[in-house]
């Protein structure tokens, strides 16, 4: 069996455990008439695909798998933590109300593929590169320690940007106010810059692994969240939403950190 086929033979399993998940989350979504909870499990769902990836190839644990695996489980449920912890007791995400508003009474049903499902093939599609990782030897090799290093850089820009986030906001004194310091004084989106980099360094994993194909997960996830999902939907939001915000963004980069430029 190729490569590319003993991939697709496995890849399956991550489509059926993140649209599994997902189908479970929009039962509960209905009661509690509350599509946001869909993004406080964006990161664990990632964890639960990493498992079920593991549990289909049923084969040793590997130096990569259980450094893979762990990176994984870091990752995913440290972001599902931080979500949890920031949105619970706010109420559904606006995003979400005016879609409900929009559509009507029908929306609970209309949510499953639009929302969830979507979100769930999204997720399938980007975890590519971490079957990729979990097959071959799964000795560690320099492209490996590369693929740690780039991922730790990644990991402290998003989690030690989302901490100067939720730091600043805590302090009454900031209402109203940009944060421009810190990682946010080098790129306007240090955390989805960081999340992506994560992804990279999974990338990484995979071409330590012989799967070089894998890399469109990787690819994917950058594209998502520059063009759709992140930056570009941020962006429009925040410039009408936060004074101060277009002078912002002529001084900084709007995604790859760099130094400000003077006004």
């Amino acid at each position: 069996m190729s490569d590319i086929a003993f991939f697709w033979s496995h890849y399956w399993t991550g489509i059926a455990a993140a649209t599994g998940m997902m189908f479970v989350l929009w039962l509960a979504s209905i009661p509690l008439k509350n599509v946001s909870i869909v993004d406080l499990f964006w990161g664990a769902g990632f964890v639960l695909v990493a498992g079920a990836y593991l549990w289909s190839l049923d084969g040793e644990w590997t130096p990569r798998r259980i450094l893979v695996g762990a990176l994984v489980a870091v990752w995913g449920l440290r972001l599902s933590i931080y979500l949890t912890m920031r949105n619970v007791g706010h109420g559904e995400d606006f995003r979400y109300q005016k879609f409900r508003s929009d559509f009507g009474d029908g929306y609970w049903w209309y949510s499953l593929p639009s929302v969830f499902l979507l979100q769930g093939v999204l997720m399938w599609i980007i975890s590519a590169p971490l079957l990729g990782a979990f097959v071959g030897d799964g000795t560690l090799g320099w492209i490996d320690y590369l693929g740690v290093a780039v991922w730790m850089f990644g990991f402290v820009f998003e989690a030690g940007s989302d901490w100067q986030l939720r730091r600043f906001k805590k302090d009454p004194a900031n209402k109203g106010k940009l944060l421009t310091t810190g990682f946010w004084r080098y790129t306007r989106h240090p955390n989805y810059f960081g999340d992506a980099t994560v992804w990279w360094g999974f990338g990484l994993f995979a071409v330590g692994a012989g799967s070089y194909f894998t890399v469109f997960g990787s690819a994917f996830m950058t594209a998502l969240i520059i063009k759709v999902s992140g930056v570009a939907l941020l962006e429009t939001t925040m410039k009408n939403a936060k004074p101060g915000y277009e002078e912002y963004m002529r001084r900084t980069n709007a995604f790859l950190p760099w130094f400000p430029r003077k006004a």
